[in-house]
Formats: structure tokens, sequence, C-alpha cells
């Protein structure tokens, strides 16, 4: 139903957006969605940062046995 929606189609649609919400209430939640974005992305840096954080602490537990083979 929705592979045939075309640029016509698009620019109805967001033409009855508009008329519907209005410019101003579009722009604070496309704000919304930006301030959203950029939060996740923080989040996802912050959780690599916290992976690698740990990997570098953590501690070889291997026996020394098992550390000459290789």
């Amino acid at each position: 139903m929705l592979n045939n929606i075309g640029l016509p189609g698009l620019l109805l649609i967001a033409v009855v957006v508009l008329v519907l919400f209005g410019r101003g209430k579009i722009s604070s939640l496309m704000g919304e969605v930006g301030k959203g974005i950029t939060a996740f992305k923080k989040g996802v840096d912050d959780g690599k940062k916290e992976i690698d954080d740990s990997m570098a602490s953590a501690k070889d537990v291997t026996p020394e046995e098992e550390k000459d083979k290789a």
C-alpha cells in the first residue's frame, strides 16, 4: 500500500499535516525529535566508553600453562 506513494502524495501529506498542526507546533515537535536523537547518540557513546573502560581494567585470568601454549 505504501509502495506506490510518490512525490505528489508525500507533498499532499505534508500540506495536510502543516494545515492541521500549524508551523509552530511542527517546528517544536522537530526540535524535540532532534533533542531525542542527540540524547540517544550521547547514551550510545557513554555505553561504548563504559565498555571500553571495563575491558581495559579486566584482569587476565588465563593459567600460566595456557599462556605458554600460545
